[in-house]
């Protein structure tokens, strides 16, 4: 398939990248932050999401979506990440969306898809419990009790698990901490009895928790798929997030690129533009063939996720290793090529920096998707 967007999905960035830039400015994420809102994102911002159709992207019409694929959300990820949108889109309308509509039984896709789609409902997936991305590692346990199970263990990062109406929690219900067997989701409901949650602050203005389960009772109707089954579920998932976000970091990383760029033909020295310098234009053609080379893995990700999900898995994490290197890149360009300015808060510049870098982090950065391939591919 070519690695271009069809005559839709163009409209379709075109229309998100208007609605965004009227809607979400950078300066929306700046008034959030100096007000230290306590939930993150605007509700009614996230309201308009759902009017939009964009909460309900990956579900299903009989559940109220719009039935559109990856690359879609991939289109609006992108677009998102130009403007550093806040929201629990990713969380939400595609993570755990997603969870639900693969491992979801009948009743759990008719219970939350539709409030999903309708922008009622924020999910969360609670996966990591330490201080860096490994899904292979789950010690949080899940022992059987009563007529279904009770959770005790702690998780770290979870991205909108502060707000979260619904957690989808990776926990063990066999077999030691990093056997694949033994792993099974839970959909648990954020009130109930037993879960503390504690809200954290990241560098990019973003909130995530951390999660205390002590005692935690869930019905048998909680799990997700089947009992000790849930990894290849999770894998699943993991891919869709970590395409998404490599699409979210395309987008933050060529609107940092796109605004030097501006920059260098603006700012004079010398009785000329400094963007006639040879040595950073360079620097400049290095930045913008590295993006180029993540936004072709990018939608290479995604629209294998469209065609064949459970053979994904190996080009997300190339897409999200090279977004995350070339984002970073073009961030650390952006703040070098503004100078002494490009320090400081008053430039947008230094928001895309803060947002790549966690971005970078979540799903895993670059060091551990280059382990996962070579461990796939047998080194």
């Amino acid at each position: 398939m070519p690695l271009v967007l069809s005559d839709e999905q163009q409209m379709l960035r075109e229309s998100a990248r208007g609605y965004l830039a009227e809607q979400a400015p950078v300066a929306h994420l700046r008034k959030l932050r100096d007000e230290r809102d306590d939930t993150g994102f605007s509700r009614a911002l996230w309201r308009g999401f759902a009017e939009m159709g964009w909460a309900g992207v990956l579900i299903a019409e009989e559940f109220g979506g719009v039935g559109l694929g990856h690359v879609e959300a991939g289109v609006l990820l992108e677009e998102m990440g130009r403007t550093l949108a806040p929201s629990p889109f990713l969380s939400t309308a595609v993570v755990a969306a997603s969870a639900i509509g693969l491992a979801g039984s009948a009743q759990h896709k008719a219970q939350h898809l539709p409030r999903i789609a309708a922008g009622e409902l924020v999910a969360a997936l609670a996966i990591d419990e330490g201080a860096k991305h490994k899904p292979s590692r789950i010690a949080l346990a899940a022992a059987r009790h009563a007529n279904g199970f009770r959770l005790n263990g702690t998780k770290t990062f979870v991205i909108d698990g502060h707000v979260a109406d619904l957690l989808i929690v990776a926990a063990r219900t066999a077999g030691g901490i990093e056997d694949k067997q033994g792993v099974t989701l839970f959909l648990v409901d954020a009130k109930t009895p037993g879960l503390a949650r504690e809200r954290t602050i990241m560098v990019d203005s973003r909130n995530a928790a951390r999660l205390a389960f002590e005692n935690v009772d869930v019905t048998a109707d909680a799990v997700l798929g089947e009992v000790d089954e849930g990894a290849p579920w999770l894998e699943r998932v993991l891919s869709i997030g970590r395409a998404g976000l490599a699409a979210e970091l395309v987008g933050a990383g060529s609107e940092a690129f796109d605004r030097t760029v501006s920059y260098l033909k603006e700012r004079r020295q010398f009785g000329r533009a400094i963007g006639e310098f040879q040595a950073l234009q360079h620097r400049v053609a290095q930045v913008y063939d590295d993006l180029e080379m993540a936004r072709s893995a990018v939608l290479k990700a995604l629209q294998t996720m469209d065609e064949n999900l459970d053979g994904a898995g190996p080009i997300a994490s190339v897409a999200k290793a090279k977004a995350g290197q070339a984002a970073k890149l073009a961030s650390q360009e952006a703040v070098q090529m503004h100078g002494g300015m490009g320090m400081t808060d008053e430039l947008d510049i230094g928001l895309f920096m803060k947002r790549i870098r966690v971005a970078q982090e979540l799903f895993g950065d670059v060091q551990f998707h280059a382990d996962r391939l070579a461990r796939m591919r047998g080194y």
